[in-house]
């Protein structure tokens, strides 16, 4: 089992950036493949990136292709979204998330464990 927990979200002016991180304890972090989703009020869960165990697989959702960046530090247990360009579409609360599979998923039905997700909130 693994224990996650975002931080890094905030309040930002449009254009601005903002870098989340998500702290994993628990069971070895370098065995789960992680992503990103996120939930604005009002709408579905939104799936943002995935990146595999040891990073060589990546991919992002259409509405943050070329503007975020996933990657992790598996020494150090954590897992980080780069948040570059915001827009005011992309406020919601944010949620990382692990899974066991090898092959990362895009389907948040997918992943076994969640954090307790971090606000991001961007004005125009």
């Amino acid at each position: 089992q693994v224990q996650l927990a975002e931080s890094g979200g905030g309040l930002v002016q449009a254009g601005g950036s903002l870098r989340l991180s998500c702290a994993a304890s628990g069971r070895i972090f370098s065995s789960y493949t992680m992503g990103w989703f996120r939930q604005a009020p009002g709408k579905e869960r939104e799936f943002v990136a995935t990146i595999s165990s040891y990073g060589g697989w990546i991919r992002y959702g259409d509405s943050v292709k070329g503007r975020f960046a996933i990657s992790r530090d598996n020494v150090k247990n954590t897992l980080y979204l780069q948040m570059n360009s915001l827009k005011p579409e992309d406020t919601a609360v944010y949620y990382c998330a692990a899974d066991l599979a090898a092959v990362p998923s895009l389907s948040g039905s997918e992943y076994d464990y969640w954090g307790q997700g971090t606000q991001v909130t961007v004005s125009s």
